[in-house]
């Protein structure tokens, strides 16, 4: 409704992380070896969602109407209160396996996320121009996209590890 980019991108990362934090739940008592799995469909997934933040940003560049800086600001602030209670909940697992970590670092980026609507909506009504909502989309993107890559490869990293546990020893010739 305020037409805000880095609005619809915090709410599409928000999505995201109601699927991550259901597929945790669902394998956190799994072998390692499924945990890392599911964290590499999880890392994908926020990769998509910083793909559609970009396509849907450069979009609207070519459009250029500023979102409602107000809208912007209230739902920004909602969503901080929730965000920053559920890392403060999760803090202690920040470095687990990439299952837990993925978490982490999802509610993690929602809170920098609602700061950047925050800072966005006023900066857009003293400027009354779309450039920083825009911007702070573009951001978010590169955000989900650098979590992403961190969230698949500790994933592979666990993958290697665990099949390197599998493997049959090599015996040796001497």
């Amino acid at each position: 409704m305020s037409g805000s980019q880095a609005l619809k991108a915090d709410a599409l990362d928000f999505a995201g992380d109601t699927a991550t934090y259901a597929l945790s739940l669902f394998v956190i008592g799994a072998s390692l070896r499924t945990r890392a799995l599911a964290s590499l469909i999880k890392g994908a997934s926020l990769a998509a969602i910083a793909i559609a933040v970009l396509g849907m940003t450069v979009l609207r560049v070519m459009n250029g109407a500023p979102p409602e800086a107000a809208t912007m600001g209230v739902v920004g602030f909602l969503a901080l209160s929730a965000n920053v209670a559920s890392v403060l909940i999760l803090l202690r697992w920040r470095d687990g396996d990439s299952n837990v970590r993925s978490v982490w670092l999802c509610s993690r980026n929602d809170a920098i996320g609602n700061v950047g609507v925050i800072v966005a909506g006023g900066v857009v009504a003293l400027t009354g121009t779309a450039w920083p909502d825009l911007l702070v989309a573009a951001l978010l993107a590169g955000l989900f996209l650098k979590s992403a890559s961190a969230i698949t490869l500790q994933a592979l990293r666990e993958l290697n590890t665990t099949g390197a546990s599998h493997a049959t020893p090599v015996e040796s010739s001497s």
